[in-house]
């Protein structure tokens, strides 16, 4: 008796928790009504499901509770019963199934006036490239990613001369504009998602993947990773800004196009502000994700924390020592499995830089004083010596 009631209880918080919940669905950002429906059809089979068999076995709890002189039968088969079993199961998958199928079946079928936007993931960072004036997107491939050209273009390909490159991790749409991704990932496996969007996808090395929505409300959206990726995948995240198609342009103009990036660099000049410097090395920080294992107020994260760092004489693994200097930083970020400091893991990603954005990053480094690192209560900061 008091397992029935117990079960009875359960049963009705489980449907007034559902009643009255704060946790609903946002308001959709896309036109992904149908993936909404999809699932409220889902949550109305199970939930019926849920209350039907908690409630079949409270009955049956009472209807054949024990009883001085009682036996119970044996019936070693019910054909009838397994007949009903079957086809209310049956039924019930097909409920379940198809709705995600027709769903699906549009999620593929990508309409012909889509704008294209490939998405490049890699630890723990979002780039994104926008066809130019020809309407195309050029060549990629994996052999010619460097840190001057991270997403490996191919040079001799004229259609990806004017690809425009967006070199951080926020991404602008036009409000009300199909956009099909199609998404890379230079690394491990990586997974672009949006939750107001409702769309997402999985974005697996050697492949390209795609899915395809329409941003029907402006505003400023965030990007997660929807796939561990690695020590720093709750880092790995990025914006999209959904906007009217004047201010999307706008943008889109400021942007660099593949011709220019290659273009030879010129050196910072020699007079650059150090303010100026320190503000883009922050800003490459927090676009590629830095501050998910460096912190930069002496706390410890997977990271040594930038706190005190520079001027700092490091013990390395094997018992060698050396100065943080402007010399030992960009070695290490260009190299950070070469050398391994001592009490931490080598488990930092060789992440592609030029030589402006190596200075501008070591610059904010510096700025961050030169006092002694903070420990924790072992003595030793455990993390990623790189």
């Amino acid at each position: 008796m008091v397992m029935a009631i117990l079960l009875v209880v359960i049963v009705d918080l489980t449907v007034l928790f559902h009643i009255l919940s704060p946790w609903w669905l946002t308001p959709l950002a896309s036109n992904w009504q149908q993936m909404d429906n999809t699932l409220t059809i889902t949550l109305a089979i199970t939930g019926f499901v849920f209350v039907f068999l908690n409630l079949f076995l409270v009955y049956t709890l009472l209807r054949f509770r024990h009883r001085k002189g009682r036996r119970a039968g044996y019936e070693p088969d019910n054909k009838k019963l397994e007949w009903w079993l079957t086809g209310v199961t049956t039924v019930g998958i097909i409920a379940l199934l198809a709705p995600g199928l027709l769903v699906y079946a549009e999620f593929v079928n990508v309409p012909a006036n889509a704008l294209k936007v490939e998405v490049l993931g890699q630890q723990w960072q979002w780039r994104f490239r926008f066809p130019g004036a020809s309407g195309k997107l050029g060549r990629s491939s994996i052999g010619l990613v460097s840190a001057a050209n991270p997403f490996g273009l191919d040079p001799a390909d004229p259609a990806g001369q004017d690809n425009i490159l967006v070199n951080n991790n926020e991404l602008h749409l036009p409000v009300n504009v199909p956009v099909e991704m199609l998404l890379r990932s230079q690394d491990v496996l990586h997974d672009f998602y949006v939750p107001p969007f409702r769309a997402r996808m999985n974005m697996i090395p050697g492949m390209v993947t795609s899915f395809w929505f329409t941003p029907n409300k402006v505003g400023r959206y965030e990007v997660l990773c929807a796939q561990l990726c690695g020590i720093g995948h709750a880092g790995m995240r990025g914006y999209v800004v959904v906007e009217e198609m004047a201010n999307f342009k706008t943008w889109l103009q400021s942007q660099q196009t593949f011709a220019v990036s290659m273009m030879p660099q010129q050196p910072h000049p020699v007079g650059t502000a150090p303010d100026t410097l320190i503000a883009q090395g922050k800003a490459l920080a927090t676009s590629k994700a830095c501050f998910s294992c460096h912190t930069v107020d002496g706390s410890a994260l997977v990271g040594p924390t930038w706190k005190g760092l520079f001027g700092k004489t490091e013990t390395m693994a094997n018992g060698s020592t050396a100065m943080v200097d402007e010399a030992y930083l960009k070695n290490f970020i260009r190299q950070p499995q070469a050398r391994v400091v001592k009490g931490f893991t080598p488990m930092m990603p060789t992440i592609p830089m030029t030589d402006d954005e190596l200075t501008a990053l070591v610059a904010y480094i510096k700025s961050l004083g030169a006092q002694p690192a903070t420990t924790n209560t072992a003595g030793v900061t455990a993390g990623n010596g790189q």
